[in-house]
């Protein structure tokens, strides 16, 4: 999600006619674009614009802005804190960042941090890579999970219109990009504030037909909102790649209702049983926090069990962190840093038999792997992913295949990544 917030505000300051500078020191405006999802965020910015505010004093004329989630949760403390940061902005204003540098210009202090309607700007992010892009489909959160700043610095939910995203699609499959990855906090909930409602399935098949998008990817999923028809809308879908990532957070009802996630751990168990009814080889990816307020030694073991019973393809594990204004930082019971380790550590493990465990099934099979860089810890190779999003690597020419979606015979397995040869033509 920051990296899409990043390319928007990439294309609001090249229409105002700038360019990437080489060296900070050599720019004109300085963008801090944050993420408060984890703790210590606001200490890290702090100190990070300490060097800067101090070279502001001797060039005045630099244009400091502090954006994202960090400047929506710490807007008034942080333009108290550094009166050298000229511009604070919310997420919801990324596209709108060349007007209010004008605001700048004019020698304000600029805060924006309001509750906005996200107007839409197709042209505009600047992307690097041409190969695979992200495509917002709906910003902002409705939840209120108990340990979450999102509905706090994103807003609520604000799905873009099917034709705004087919045509922003269609641009870049005429730029030249192969792959797209439909992003929202919770891609299941799209549509739901459109009028008429549309459903996230009818979505992917608006999308679906457009030429020269060979594959289209999705994330997040939310096992409150997933649907058996979603699953059968990505199996009759060709380009939708065979990869779910639905975050389950913890293996312990009890624990999921004091997160208010709105589901129990049955619930979750038949999200997937619907995914691997209809895509049995489906690669399944999930999200997991422990040592939550309230978490026993008993409930931790419940998600340990739960990831050994499903074998994920790969968790995203996190410890719990205390975030600002929000329930969970409140409660009582609040696990100890040290147990929250020994947890973390536990999972990491179950999490790295379970994935290399996934990996053997690739051995001997030939795999397309859509080719995006050269390796580089070893300039011989070229690395991409697979459809079922596998880290791949093989020999081959950078400048030949860069783009291409190649053939490869895996060889070798290791726990997050696959090894192979190419096995045919690129195409």
């Amino acid at each position: 999600m920051n990296k899409s917030d990043s390319e928007r505000m990439a294309g609001e300051l090249e229409a105002m006619g700038m360019q990437v500078a080489r060296t900070m020191k050599e720019a004109d405006v300085i963008v801090f674009n944050t993420c408060s999802i984890r703790e210590h965020a606001e200490h890290k910015l702090y100190s990070q614009l300490g060097p800067i505010a101090q070279r502001k004093w001797t060039y005045p004329n630099i244009a400091v802005v502090v954006a994202g989630c960090v400047a929506q949760q710490e807007a008034s403390r942080l333009a108290r804190r550094v009166p050298e940061v000229d511009l604070i902005v919310g997420p919801q204003y990324a596209n709108r960042l060349g007007e209010l540098l004008q605001d700048v210009a004019q020698g304000n202090q600029v805060v924006a941090t309001e509750a906005s309607h996200i107007t839409e700007d197709l042209s505009k992010p600047i992307r690097v890579g041409g190969i695979s892009a992200w495509v917002n489909i709906i910003y902002g959160c409705n939840e209120r999970c108990t340990y979450c700043v999102v509905p706090n610095t994103r807003g609520v939910e604000q799905s873009r219109t099917p034709q705004a995203i087919r045509a922003e699609i269609e641009e870049l499959a005429r730029q030249g990009y192969r792959e797209v990855t439909l992003l929202g906090q919770n891609t299941d909930a799209y549509g739901r504030d459109l009028k008429p409602r549309v459903t996230f399935a009818e979505l992917l098949r608006t999308v679906h037909d457009v030429d020269g998008i060979e594959r289209i990817r999705f994330t997040t999923s939310h096992p409150r909102y997933f649907t058996k028809n979603l699953a059968e809308t990505c199996s009759e879908l060709s380009k939708v790649c065979e990869s779910f990532n639905v975050p389950f957070q913890s293996g312990d009802t009890d624990v999921l209702k004091a997160m208010n996630r709105g589901y129990t751990v049955e619930r979750y168990r038949e999200v997937i049983r619907q995914i691997r009814e209809e895509i049995p080889d489906a690669a399944i990816t999930a999200d997991t926090i422990v040592g939550f307020p309230g978490e026993t030694e008993e409930q931790f073991q419940n998600t340990l069990e739960l990831m050994e019973e499903i074998q994920f393809d790969h968790v995203h594990t996190a410890a719990y962190s205390p975030r600002p204004n929000t329930p969970g930082a409140t409660m009582e019971n609040q696990v100890s840093d040290s147990e929250k380790e020994s947890r973390l550590r536990r999972a990491n493990r179950r999490n790295e038999m379970d994935s290399l465990s996934r990996n053997q099934r690739y051995l001997g099979r030939v795999e397309e792997v859509l080719v995006t860089e050269r390796n580089s810890r070893n300039e011989k190779q070229v690395m991409g992913r697979t459809r079922k999003n596998r880290v791949t690597y093989f020999e081959g020419n950078i400048e030949e295949l860069r783009g291409k979606l190649v053939p490869v015979k895996i060889v070798e397995v290791g726990t997050f990544t696959l090894t192979g040869t190419q096995a045919g033509d690129p195409k």
